[in-house]
């Protein structure tokens, strides 16, 4: 699902002529199978989440490849890359990133409305989905009205709505107490088991890295010597 050859990334600080480069991610290659949880942990500043980003396609990479799916997606342009994170990947956020004024049923809908699904056909699939994480109940009730727990479940349903095959987490758990986060993880698992999703998930979160089939570990922009990439 996720081939990454030899990437490294850098960030550019300072005005022109007066530039210093600040080495971030260096010679990164690691694969992710169709139905694999794996998690990538480091302390932060350890380019996790840069990593993240360039798999995502938000940012572009100095140097190396990212294949999905069999597509060399960091030769993609933003537009290219726009419509195949529509069609590829779901993403999961830790502040959940849920629109205030929807509820929880018109946050999942979201991205079926944009595609323009015809409305009987976005019905069943939120109310499935609303099913699928156990929150058929809260359907009408607003971000607010909910548990930080409830709102990442609406999160991931959302992830869900457009059929991906992968999905991306970012710290899901970051804002959760233990108890919630167990429940999450054992969705996380669940869905994978039963749909054959793949997950890719940063984590500094020991727990959440348990969940995941392997874990990669990132020191200072570096593959820790001994991570399970293979």
């Amino acid at each position: 699902m996720i081939n990454v050859k030899k990437l490294s990334h850098q960030f550019v600080l300072g005005k022109r002529g007066n530039q210093t480069t600040l080495p971030i991610l260096q010679d990164i290659s690691f694969h992710v199978n169709k139905g694999e949880i794996v998690t990538v942990v480091g302390k932060s500043g350890s380019g996790k989440s840069t990593l993240l980003n360039l798999i995502s396609g938000f940012i572009r990479p100095t140097q190396g490849e990212i294949w999905i799916a069999d597509q060399q997606v960091s030769q993609f342009s933003e537009a290219e890359f726009a419509d195949f994170r529509l069609q590829h990947m779901g993403f999961v956020f830790q502040n959940f990133q849920l629109i205030p004024s929807m509820t929880a049923f018109q946050n999942i809908e979201l991205p079926l409305t944009l595609k323009g699904e015809p409305e009987e056909k976005r019905k069943t699939i939120v109310m499935d989905l609303l099913d699928r994480v156990g929150l058929l109940a809260y359907k009408d009730h607003y971000p607010s009205e909910l548990s930080g727990g409830q709102q990442q479940r609406v999160s991931i349903a959302r992830a869900l709505v457009l059929n991906p095959p992968l999905i991306l987490a970012d710290e899901p758990t970051g804002s959760l107490d233990s108890e919630t986060e167990a429940d999450l993880l054992e969705l996380i698992t669940q869905l994978n088991e039963e749909l054959n999703l793949t997950f890719l998930i940063i984590t500094h979160d020991d727990e959440v890295a348990k969940i995941g089939h392997r874990t990669i570990q990132i020191q200072d922009g570096k593959l820790l010597e001994g991570s399970n990439i293979q």
